[in-house]
């Protein structure tokens, strides 16, 4: 049944309330708790119950924090790299070169720089090199290191890592593994086929982090100092946003923890970005993944393959600046390529009338370092897995991104041992492949049937889920700072969305060129509202010519902070006419 009545919104979204079992949740956690309703509303559909409400709201890495011996090849992988510190090896460290690797290896060189070892990073060049290792960049690194450390990368990487024999070689990764590992010294990987799966929701910087907490404990039993760990939070923080980890378990804590530690602007390169894109308030979960994040990726999907990687451990403020400015233009000029690609996706995707559970869309000479951005916007667009696939002659190289229930790494890897991919891995939400021109079509057949079989049920319609219903004067300072203290949200943990219903518009304005500010309330109080991106769709001029009519609004509480002032503000993500 829908919200309010509404089957079809302003922008054709239908809007679905909580449902029964949730309501009475929310009503039973109000009366054993007292928080208010809106609050209730939200931990109801979080699943937390009344005696767990105090401690989800407080999450701790003491109560959260796994052992991280409990992962195959931990120790292992611990005791050799901390020999090499001690010994002074020579170390190299071999990153992915989106944000997930680039702080894995931050990490990496920050510990080892307290023992005054300088690593060396290699990143590959995503066009020239692809995803992974590669035999001749191993081979190079081999001359001159008795240890690499492949971080966000290298588990299916067999032929790569079995080329070299005289460097030991350590895997820190959180991709989907194949049930035959590369031989190597340690390969540590949640998502191993012989490991439980408890841990399979962390990224590889998080993956990274609890070697150090292992390093850390066997430091201490022979009394050796050891790196301030809680320091290196932020990378971890910023790596589990940007790769759009979920948001659970001890997920919570390293992001609660680490936003904490960003608000110091105690890294360089970090703070050097942060102030060459204007934040000027409280680091939120909001800032890592569509702010910091989609920079530091720009350097790995079309310019500079380590820039990224670089600026988080630059130890040089005029230099961070550089790289900081750089990254933001590349930003620029990554937003444009999507855009041209993004068009002839939809379109291409949308003609697709065989498939009913995949979108994809295939071109020749898409940019590869943004069709996995492109992927998400059709993921978005349709509610379906989608893939999109940049082909130069007669190989294709893409990526793709999945929705809640589906597994894409598993059934791309699948494909692979099938023979319709030529290579394929990643995790359950975002993949990466590459594919033969002559069997694309079969390939996506194939996806689009292995998608249906594992028994998802894919509603490809637009909705909207609503948490509940508020009237301006509900919405505080005091609610706003209560909501956030259940989150941090993202995947697994959606924040939470609300509805103004029978709302007047006091105050309308158009702000840059696509972007619609203004202020509504009733009888109770106003609030003000933002609309990003109003005019690029339907939104912007209905509300423009709202008439003096009623209107339901929806979308996100935030806190807006401008010239020392803190105030309320929803964030408009959909609405409509009041009947």
């Amino acid at each position: 049944m829908s919200y309010l009545g509404i089957e079809k919104s302003i922008l054709a979204k239908k809007w679905i309330g909580p449902n029964p079992e949730q309501e009475r949740n929310q009503e039973k956690l109000f009366q054993e708790t007292g928080f208010p309703i809106a609050l209730c509303a939200v931990l109801s559909r979080l699943n937390i119950d009344a005696n767990s409400a105090e401690k989800y709201l407080e999450p701790t890495l003491r109560e959260l924090m796994p052992d991280p011996s409990k992962l195959k090849d931990m120790t292992k992988a611990a005791e050799r790299i901390l020999h090499a510190a001690k010994t002074n090896e020579k170390v190299a460290i071999f990153a992915d070169y989106d944000v997930d690797g680039g702080c894995s290896a931050a990490l990496l060189i920050d510990w080892f720089r307290f023992f005054n070892i300088e690593c060396t990073l290699y990143v590959p060049d995503r066009v020239k090199e692809g995803f992974g290792p590669n035999i001749k960049a191993l081979q190079i690194l081999e001359r001159t290191h008795s240890l690499i450390i492949c971080v966000d990368c290298g588990t299916l990487s067999h032929e790569a890592i079995e080329s070299i024999d005289s460097s030991d070689l350590i895997v820190l990764d959180h991709h989907l593994a194949s049930e035959i590992l590369p031989k190597c010294h340690a390969v540590v990987n949640p998502n191993r086929q012989d490991e439980l799966g408890a841990l399979s929701h962390l990224c590889a910087a998080a993956v990274v982090f609890l070697c150090l907490v292992e390093m850390r404990r066997l430091l201490r039993l022979s009394a050796e100092k050891s790196p301030d760990l809680l320091d290196m939070l932020d990378l971890v923080a910023l790596a589990t946003v940007a790769d759009v980890a979920p948001l659970v378990g001890v997920n919570r804590a390293f992001v609660r923890q680490g936003l904490k530690i960003l608000s110091s602007r105690k890294r360089i390169g970090l703070a050097a970005l942060s102030d060459q894109v204007k934040i000027d308030q409280e680091l939120s979960a909001y800032h890592l993944g569509f702010l910091l994040g989609p920079r530091l990726n720009a350097g790995g999907r079309i310019g500079k393959s380590d820039l990224g990687a670089q600026l988080l451990i630059s130890q040089d403020l005029e230099a961070a600046k550089a790289m900081a400015e750089r990254l933001d233009q590349l930003n620029f000029e990554r937003r444009e390529l999507e855009k041209q690609i993004k068009e002839a996706a939809l379109e291409q995707a949308i003609h697709q009338k065989s498939m009913d559970s995949l979108a994809w869309a295939a071109g020749d000479s898409w940019h590869p370092g943004v069709v996995g951005i492109v992927a998400s916007r059709l993921k978005e667009a349709t509610n379906l897995p989608s893939i999109v696939i940049g082909f130069e002659g007669v190989i294709g190289k893409g990526s793709g991104r999945s929705i809640s229930g589906v597994d894409l790494g598993f059934a791309i890897q699948k494909l692979v041992s099938e023979g319709l991919l030529l290579t394929g891995g990643g995790h359950k939400m975002a993949v990466g492949l590459s594919v033969e021109r002559k069997n694309l079509e079969r390939a996506m057949d194939r996806l689009n049937e292995m998608i249906k079989q594992q028994g998802a049920s894919i509603d490809s319609s637009p909705k909207v889920n609503i948490d509940a219903l508020l009237l301006p004067s509900a919405a505080t300072l005091e609610l706003v700072e209560l909501l956030n203290s259940a989150g941090p949200y993202g995947p697994g943990a959606k924040a939470p969305t609300f509805v103004f219903a029978n709302m007047q518009i006091n105050f309308l304005k158009r702000i840059e060129t696509s972007h619609l500010r203004i202020k509504f309330g009733d009888d109770t109080g106003s609030l003000d509202a933002i609309c990003f991106n109003a005019f690029d769709t339907e939104i912007g001029p209905a509300l423009e010519n709202h008439d003096g009519r009623s209107i339901h609004l929806c979308g996100k509480l935030d806190i807006n902070q401008w010239r020392g002032q803190r105030n309320v503000q929803l964030r408009i993500e959909d609405a409509q006419f009041a009947s």
